[in-house]
C-alpha cells in the first residue's frame, strides 16, 4: 500500500511538472511578470457585507449565519464615506503600485454589477453603485494597477459543492451542481475582464476548501486559466492554494509568511521560479474588525517590506475598510509612514531583485545592476561580515550620502566597519560591485 501511494505521489508530481511546462505565457504576460516584480508593494482590500458586522470576513461561517438571513445585510448596505479617489490617493502616497480588492469573497456578495444575480452592490443594495467600476476608474486616473481577488468557494450558493467550510449556513447539500457553479464563476470572471479595463491580476482564493476530500476535487483550473489569458493575455494569475504553483499560474502567493518561512503554517510549499508575493495583514484581521486595534508599527511594516524585497518577493499589505467606506485612521497613519520612508529609500526597493547576499537575521540585500544595497535591520555590533564571494567590492557608502563605510577583505567576503551600532529602521549601505 505504501509503495502504491508513493507511486501515485510520484506520478502526480510528474504530471504537475509536465502541466506547468505545457503552459507557455505570452510576451505580454512575461512583460507583466517583470513589471510586477519591479513594483514590490501593493495594498490588499477586504471589503464586503461582512464589514458591516465588524467581526472579520469569515463571520458568515464562524457564526453559522443562515444563507437566507445573511443576504439581508445588503438591504442596508450604504457606505456613504466610500470615495475611490480618496482610497487610491492614500494608497499611491504610501508608495504602493497596485491594489488587490475582493470583488467577491466567500460570502458570495459581489462588489460589481453582474448579470448572474441581483446579489451585488448595484442591484441588491440602496447604494446602487458599482464599487469595482469606480475603483478601476480611480486607479486609471492615478496610475495604479488594479488586481482582482475572486473566491473559488461560496458559502451562500447551493449549487456550490460544499467543502470543509461554511457547513453551518443551512444549505441543502443535495442541490450541489458543479456545472452550474462553474458556469456562474466563469461568467463573472468574463464580466470582470471585459467591463473594467486592464486587469493586472486575478487573485484566486478558496481551493483549500476541498483539500481534504476523499476523492481529489477537480476545480477545472486549466480551462478557467486559459479563458482568463485569452481575455487579457497580460493578466497574471495567482492562486492562494498554499501549494506548488499549477500550470497557468503566473505568480506564487505566500499567506502571512515570507517565501521560505512557514510561521503561520500556511506556506510550507517550495519556492518556484515565478514572481513571488507575500500577503500580510496590517493588524490581525483581513476584513474589518471593530475590536482589532493591534496594528503593526511602521517599523514592523517597513522591515516586512524590506525583507520581502530581499527574498525577491512583493509585499501585499491588507487593510479592511470600515463599514461606511473609509479607510481606518490607524491604517492611514501607517500608510503615511511607509510612503515617507519609500519616498527617501524607494530606490533600494523598487526595480530591484534579491541581492547576491542571502537573507540573514541581521537583514537582507537587494540589487540593481552593479549596485548592491545592504539593508541592516537588526545588527547588534559595529561590524558586519558580508559573504560576497568572488564579487569584487569597489566602494561602500551610507545610502543617500557620500559618507564612506570602511571595509576589509575577510575570507570569502568583506567586513563592514560601521563605527556605531545601527539603530535606524533600515540602515542601508550601498556597495558598488
Amino acid at each position: 500500500m505504501k509503495k502504491t501511494l508513493l507511486l501515485i505521489a510520484a506520478l502526480l508530481t510528474g504530471f504537475c511538472s509536465m502541466a506547468q511546462e505545457t503552459y507557455k505565457p505570452t510576451t505580454e504576460n512575461l512583460k507583466a511578470r517583470e513589471q510586477f516584480q519591479d513594483e514590490k508593494f501593493g495594498i490588499f482590500l477586504h471589503w464586503g457585507l461582512y464589514s458591516m458586522i465588524g467581526a472579520g470576513e469569515w463571520v458568515m461561517t464562524n457564526w453559522n449565519i443562515n444563507h437566507r438571513e445573511y443576504p439581508k445585510l445588503a438591504k442596508t448596505f450604504y457606505p456613504s464615506e466610500f470615495d475611490a479617489d480618496a482610497w487610491v490617493s492614500a494608497i499611491k502616497t504610501a508608495g504602493a503600485k497596485y491594489i488587490t480588492i475582493t470583488t467577491r469573497h466567500h460570502d458570495g456578495f459581489s462588489l460589481f454589477k453582474t448579470a448572474t444575480s441581483t446579489y451585488n452592490t448595484v442591484d441588491g443594495t440602496p447604494f446602487k453603485r458599482d464599487i469595482i467600476k469606480e475603483l478601476a476608474a480611480a486607479c486609471q486616473r492615478h496610475g495604479i494597477k488594479l488586481h482582482l481577488y475572486y473566491s473559488h468557494l461560496d458559502w451562500g450558493r447551493e449549487d456550490y459543492p460544499q467543502g470543509r467550510t461554511g457547513l453551518g449556513t443551512g444549505r441543502d447539500k443535495e442541490k450541489a451542481d458543479w456545472n452550474s457553479y462553474y458556469h456562474f464563476m466563469n461568467t463573472q470572471l468574463t464580466e470582470l475582464l471585459t467591463n473594467y479595463g486592464p486587469v493586472g491580476a486575478i487573485w484566486f482564493d478558496g481551493w483549500w476548501d476541498h483539500d481534504s476530500d476523499a476523492k481529489p476535487f477537480d476545480w477545472q483550473l486549466t480551462e478557467q486559466y486559459a479563458m482568463i489569458h485569452r481575455l487579457q493575455p497580460q493578466c497574471l494569475i495567482g492562486n492562494n492554494h498554499h501549494q506548488t504553483p499549477n500550470a497557468g499560474e503566473d505568480i506564487q502567493i505566500f499567506e502571512r509568511d515570507l517565501p521560505g518561512e512557514n510561521k503561520a503554517g500556511l506556506s510550507g510549499q517550495d519556492i518556484s521560479r515565478l514572481p513571488l508575493e507575500s500577503c500580510q495583514t496590517i493588524n490581525d484581521h483581513w476584513g474589518y474588525s471593530i475590536t482589532d486595534t493591534l496594528y503593526k508599527s511602521p517599523k514592523e511594516l517597513i522591515q516586512m517590506l524590506v525583507r520581502a524585497a530581499g527574498k525577491n518577493a512583493n509585499l501585499l499589505l491588507n487593510i479592511g475598510p470600515e463599514p461606511g467606506g473609509a479607510l481606518p485612521s490607524l491604517a492611514l497613519n501607517r500608510l503615511q509612514a511607509i510612503g515617507k520612508w519609500l519616498n527617501q529609500y524607494g530606490e533600494t526597493i523598487y526595480n530591484t531583485r534579491g541581492g547576491i547576499i542571502a537573507p540573514h537575521d541581521w537583514g537582507v540585500s537587494t540589487q540593481r545592476g552593479n549596485k548592491l544595497y545592504i539593508h541592516i535591520l537588526n545588527c547588534m555590533d559595529t561590524s558586519l561580515f558580508l559573504p560576497t564571494g568572488s564579487h569584487k567590492v569597489k566602494s561602500a557608502t551610507v545610502y543617500g550620502t557620500n559618507q564612506r563605510v570602511n571595509f576589509t577583505k575577510t575570507g570569502h567576503g568583506i567586513t563592514l566597519n560601521l563605527n556605531t551600532v545601527p539603530t535606524d529602521i533600515d540602515y542601508i549601505v550601498e556597495l558598488t560591485l
